[in-house]
């Protein structure tokens, strides 16, 4: 079964640690100097929060993670299906784990990852060029936007 996966940015760990531990009633199952993770059953959710690539605080990411290489390939069709472009990674490390995994940006802009985790790391890892693919989807939405006629009539207007 898949899990749908979170990935927050926050400024201090610690105090985010302590308050999602207390909102799940459930103590980190990762814990690094930079990085926590909840594995959640209910709701089943990869739950993760770190303070890397300087990023705002807030969502940083949105995913869906597959328990096995048949689900992954189940997922990547959706993924193709969604006619946006994808960045597919391969095998890589990113978040303390070794992961095969590709992203794609929903129209709104906001990136989506689908992976399956293999093993754990000792480093974080890197992070994905996922600037690339959010400037590929945002020119496939604006070219859709211009090929769209605008709709009638709305209907609560």
């Amino acid at each position: 079964m898949k899990r749908l996966h979170v990935h927050m940015s926050v400024e201090d760990l610690d105090r985010s640690i302590r308050f999602y531990s207390t909102l799940f009633a459930s103590e980190p199952t990762v814990v690094k100097p930079d990085y926590a993770k909840w594995m959640l059953e209910d709701p089943r959710v990869n739950f993760a929060i770190s303070t890397h690539d300087g990023q705002p605080s807030g969502i940083d990411h949105l995913g869906i993670q597959a328990e096995d290489t048949a689900e992954l390939q189940e997922v990547y069709g959706r993924l193709q299906a969604a006619d946006r472009p994808v960045l597919n990674e391969g095998m890589t490390t990113c978040c303390y784990a070794k992961s095969e995994k590709s992203w794609i940006s929903d129209p709104a802009g906001v990136m989506w990852e689908t992976f399956h985790t293999v093993g754990d790391s000792t480093v974080y890892g890197t992070a994905a060029p996922v600037e690339e693919i959010r400037k590929a989807g945002a020119r496939r939405s604006a070219a859709h936007e211009e090929a769209t006629p605008p709709p009638g009539k709305a209907c609560c207007g």
